[in-house]
């Protein structure tokens, strides 16, 4: 089996990988539960790499992440679902069919995007995929029947509260503007604090959670990205810290040897330079 740059190795390397009595003991052993994790992990590689501006990286975290891809449709295909050339038709059906002002005929084309197009596409598609579970006998609504259900559980938990909270607000649930949201952290901080002093583990965790809730939706008010901006201020905190670290380490100290008080310091010199 030699490298290459044709789809179809990738997806002969993979089978290979599964093969019940030849194949890889841990790829053989895994299923879709299993492997969401890494699809995940490696759909961040992908951003980090980006994030880093690093094309050497994100050349080899996209392989990653297109492996995820195959190994999906490598299992589906084993159970007779589907296998990785549907999942490219089904893409590929889907991009024509949002973009009627590119793909299609003459007159579609000249028109470009019309007002509602886009409400209307979807529509059509969410109707087209309804029909297709009834006929597989399954339940239509496919990610259950309530209106906020179509909110993938699955995402970044700041960014299912966003989502959550901008499909609410669609339907009027929703502010009028920022200034309440800050009372409401307030009162959320309040009933944290309730929950220390009675020092039950349980009602802390809720209470933390409504105020990360209600600190989500000051943001969204505020028009920022609780999850971006989290980011940033992770990467401000890593980049103090590495100061520090490496403030010591040119004193012939380290981040084990040295006191609280001596990297606090070492701190406090960092934010005034960074």
């Amino acid at each position: 089996m030699k490298p290459s740059k044709d789809i179809s190795r990738l997806i002969e390397i993979m089978a290979a990988l599964r093969a019940p009595k030849t194949g890889c003991p841990w790829d053989i052993e895994q299923n879709f539960s299993t492997i969401a994790p890494y699809t995940i992990e490696e759909a961040y590689e992908v951003a980090d790499a980006i994030a880093r501006g690093d094309f050497d990286d994100l050349r080899e975290e996209l392989g990653d992440l297109l492996l995820q891809v195959v190994y999906h449709a490598q299992m589906a295909e084993e159970i007779g679902e589907f296998a990785f050339g549907d999942v490219v038709e089904a893409i590929t059906t889907k991009m024509i069919r949002r973009h009627p002002h590119v793909f299609g005929d003459e007159k579609a084309r000249s028109a470009g995007m019309a007002k509602g197009m886009w409400e209307k596409i979807k529509a059509a598609e969410k109707a087209d995929k309804r029909n297709a579970r009834i006929a597989r006998g399954l339940d239509p609504e496919d990610h259950g029947k309530g209106f906020l259900d179509s909110v993938p559980v699955a995402l970044p938990a700041l960014t299912r509260a966003l989502k959550l909270q901008e499909k609410a607000a669609r339907v009027g649930f929703d502010w009028s503007e920022a200034a309440p949201i800050l009372d409401k952290i307030e009162e959320e901080i309040g009933e944290l604090r309730e929950a220390l002093a009675k020092g039950d583990a349980a009602p802390i965790k809720d209470e933390f959670g409504d105020m990360l809730f209600a600190i989500v939706n000051l943001g969204r008010h505020l028009k920022l990205d609780s999850e971006a901006s989290l980011g940033g201020t992770n990467e401000k905190f890593r980049s103090r810290f590495h100061y520090v670290e490496q403030a010591l380490g040119a004193s012939g100290s380290s981040l084990e040897k040295a006191t609280l008080d001596e990297m606090e310091a070492l701190w406090q010199l960092a934010k005034s330079e960074k």
